[in-house]
């Protein structure tokens, strides 16, 4: 408890920094509410959480020195960025096709529709989004080697990683709820083309620069 309160500006502040990053529109936070809005609360919830899983392993790897490691070995970190990188232009792809098409072409649906894909599948591409995503990776580096000194107890550990993991649980379900309302699917219908136009627009850019970036 000592050893807790005495660091415990720096955990703070780790605090702070993860949530400016989990509440920032990166490509996470991009397909948990296009996946909301277009297909319903519960493949929100599916993105979300698989989304959380990806967060999830990556704690878990900076925890214990894993994800500091693999940012020594450019090799490894280059081919989950080059991966990392195709898949969003592969989403950019899926969200641009979507906005060709003309509306009567969309099947009519509530915020509780059918999801078009499994859950499993959607579980599976928030994960593969975001263990793909360097900058995961980094933050979480970046969060560990901010909020705790080297030889820190298993406590101030836990504190930190726990803390940040509910955080980031929240602001993910949160999102998956609060756009897969009825106002918001509405909203949705009434502007699919230039919502999924822009998402593809966003998912390219963030695909280009996450191909263009040295690490």
């Amino acid at each position: 408890m000592t050893d807790i309160a005495q660091h415990l500006p720096q955990i703070v502040a780790a605090y702070l920094v993860y949530l400016a990053a989990v509440l920032s529109p990166g490509p996470a936070v991009m397909a948990i509410v296009s996946t909301s809005i277009a297909e319903g609360r519960r493949s929100g919830l599916a993105m979300a959480a698989g989304v959380f899983a990806g967060s999830f392993t990556w704690a878990m790897a900076a925890s214990i020195g894993l994800a500091a490691l693999l940012t020594h070995y450019a090799g490894v970190l280059q081919v989950v960025k080059i991966a990392g990188g195709l898949y969003l232009l592969y989403l950019a792809y899926k969200a641009l096709r979507s906005a060709s098409r003309p509306d009567a072409a969309m099947p009519l649906a509530t915020a509780d529709a059918v999801p078009v894909r499994s859950l499993k599948r959607t579980f599976l591409l928030g994960y593969a989004i975001h263990l793909t995503n360097p900058k995961a990776i980094f933050a979480w580096v970046a969060i560990i080697s901010l909020g705790l000194p080297q030889g820190a107890s298993t406590a101030a550990v836990a504190l930190i990683v726990g803390g940040c993991l509910l955080t980031g649980l929240t602001v993910f379900t949160s999102y998956a709820l609060l756009f897969s309302t009825g106002p918001a699917y509405r909203a949705y219908r009434s502007a699919r083309r230039g919502i999924d136009a822009t998402m593809g627009v966003l998912f390219a850019a963030a695909g280009i620069k996450l191909l263009t970036t040295r690490i």
